[in-house]
């Protein structure tokens, strides 16, 4: 074996065991693309850490008026209008959101359907109009952040972005 040889599979031995210890760059972000009629300002919920509650508002009998997320311990600026009570689901430990499902027109988010890892939901909203599921695309990603659109009244548009949280530092994987 000539000494080129051998410095070419020393090379690359060296360049698939890093490639093997680099941590994985975005291979569990996934995004289920929005639906609804898309009306209205543009808004993103995130935060650091897990999510850890969910408040849902709706107009009595009608859609979805506003949407607010906790991340750890910390709540994040509401979405939309806060009419009513709102409907909440608080998780428990090591328990994340890992589908989103609901109803939809061309005008508004009817229903909101989030089920967790352990099976539980909150179903918020009216089962009328068009369907959407949204999910993750990896079996280890979570929901990260909700983004879309609201009006004056409630949220015309919504989105899902989903990613593994990495516990050991309580930041999302990428």
């Amino acid at each position: 074996m000539s000494s080129q040889t051998k410095m070419f599979s020393l090379l690359l031995f060296a360049v698939l065991c890093t490639s093997c210890l680099a941590k994985p760059t975005l291979m569990y972000y996934s995004y289920s693309t929005a639906v609804g009629g898309g009306g209205g300002s543009a808004f993103s919920i995130t935060g650091q850490g897990r999510i850890t509650s969910i408040r849902l508002w709706e107009a009595a009998n009608a859609y979805i008026t506003g949407i607010q997320l906790r991340f750890d311990y910390i709540w994040t600026a509401s979405v939309g209008q806060k009419v009513g009570e709102p409907h909440q689901l608080d998780l428990f430990d090591d328990e994340a959101i890992i589908q989103i499902s609901g109803k939809y027109h061309s005008n508004y988010i009817y229903q909101l359907i989030f089920v967790t890892s352990r099976g539980r939901s909150l179903i918020v909203g009216q089962p009328t109009q068009h369907s959407f599921n949204f999910y993750p695309t990896h079996p280890d990603a979570e929901l990260r952040m909700l983004s879309g659109r609201h009006n004056s009244a409630g949220i015309t548009t919504l989105g899902a972005h989903w990613g593994a949280v990495n516990m050991s530092n309580n930041s999302m994987s990428s």
